[in-house]
């Protein structure tokens, strides 16, 4: 079954539900059982790992459904949702971290994970070590020590857009037995299938591209069958959980991942080759470009590309910057991405990094090509670079 397929079909069963097409949302806490064999009979389920209506906070077929189908198209053994995605990649990191614990996290990570690490981790006794993500095998291994328990990766990173050899780096990880995860947002689970290139632990930010339409917050961790039980078993003990009406907005959403991703990729490099040519660019990150430094691995590793990504200008004023965002019609200033709209942000990679640091000087601007005409959305690029010339 390809993915498309199993995009409309996995986590559906109309025939339980009097053959209606979505499943149905259920607002649950309490649930109640005639016996007190029956009861005994769903604990003993829950003790062994099965699924079981239990209570709401262990979930209903409203989550089991969206599970279904995000560990179906990603390859893992079983999902979990979140509240956030910053939820899920606390979730995950706190199941295989312990006091005196040791994580490798690679320097191009997404910012509110390093600072999970350099805050609550840290103050947990768990210490961090932030490596290149253009690390050799040879050099990885020098960072990994006796206590070293996860190597955490992103492909390509937040910011910067480099690409990880994952391979590699899990098979270096496993060598030293350390579990490996993967921020997997950026590639959706149709672009990228983690557990087929040696990763152990994926997380998303489903408030990205899985739910699609910037109206919800929710996160999802997916396994392998040896990684699932401390996985589920630390997240249940931390109350995670997601609301029944934002797990049912994410299953509708997912059900047009296809098409949507398509289109963002389209526009996304429509837009990348735009940049090119501009003579105020001095860099575009984007991995699908045949002349970026990670364009082999994404070829390789990847099967399609999402609408994110970044550019460098040369140095500049940031008046001049503020002239080009502050008046665009299309690309909206936010901090997330994902949805329909297209998107831009302002960042400064080197305001984090420690490993590797970032070699332009100039500004960086982050964009998320949305489903508009890409016509219309070069248009607005080209009023905004106009009003940045005026200004220098």
């Amino acid at each position: 079954m390809k993915d498309e397929t199993k995009i409309v079909t996995a986590g559906r069963h109309p025939d339980e539900n009097f053959g209606i097409v979505n499943p149905p949302v259920y607002h649950a806490s309490t649930v109640l059982y005639p016996t007190v064999a029956d009861f005994d009979a769903v604990k003993a389920k829950r003790q062994t790992g099965e699924r079981g209506i239990f209570y709401g906070r262990w979930g209903t077929p409203t989550t089991f459904s969206l599970e279904d189908v995000v560990s179906e198209i990603e390859g893992g053994y079983r999902c979990m949702v979140y509240p956030s995605g910053l939820a899920a990649i606390a979730g995950a990191l706190l199941s295989f971290l312990k006091t005196g614990d040791h994580v490798l996290m690679v320097d191009s990570v997404y910012g509110p994970s390093r600072r999970f690490s350099e805050t609550v981790l840290a103050r947990f006794g768990v210490e961090t070590t932030f490596y290149s993500p253009l690390a050799t095998p040879a050099e990885l291994t020098e960072l990994i020590r006796p206590n070293t328990r996860v190597v955490y990766t992103e492909a390509p990173g937040s910011q910067t857009f480099e690409m990880q050899d994952i391979p590699a780096v899990a098979d270096v990880a496993h060598k030293h037995g350390a579990v490996v995860m993967i921020d997997n947002t950026w590639a959706s689970p149709l672009y990228f299938k983690p557990f087929q290139h040696g990763v152990d632990v994926s997380i998303q930010a489903g408030t990205k591209y899985i739910v699609g339409h910037s109206d919800v917050m929710i996160g999802t961790v997916t396994a392998t069958k040896e990684a699932w039980s401390t996985l589920e078993d630390t997240s249940r003990s931390l109350g995670q959980t997601a609301g029944p009406d934002d797990v049912y907005l994410a299953q509708r959403g997912i059900r047009t991942l296809s098409v949507r991703l398509k289109q963002h990729w389209e526009n996304g490099l429509k837009l990348a080759e735009w940049f090119k040519k501009q003579p105020e660019v001095e860099c575009v990150m984007h991995p699908a470009l045949p002349e970026d430094p990670g364009h082999e691995i994404w070829r390789r590793d990847f099967v399609g590309a999402s609408g994110l990504f970044g550019v460098t200008l040369t140095p500049r004023s940031r008046e001049s910057v503020a002239a080009f965002v502050d008046n665009l019609e299309y690309f909206g200033l936010g901090a997330s991405w994902g949805g329909y709209e297209s998107l831009v942000l302002v960042t400064d990679p080197n305001a984090m990094r420690v490993a590797r640091p970032w070699p332009y000087e100039g500004p960086t601007l982050r964009f998320h090509a949305g489903l508009e005409n890409v016509d219309d959305l070069i248009g607005d690029l080209e009023t905004g670079i106009s009003r940045m010339r005026a200004v220098a």
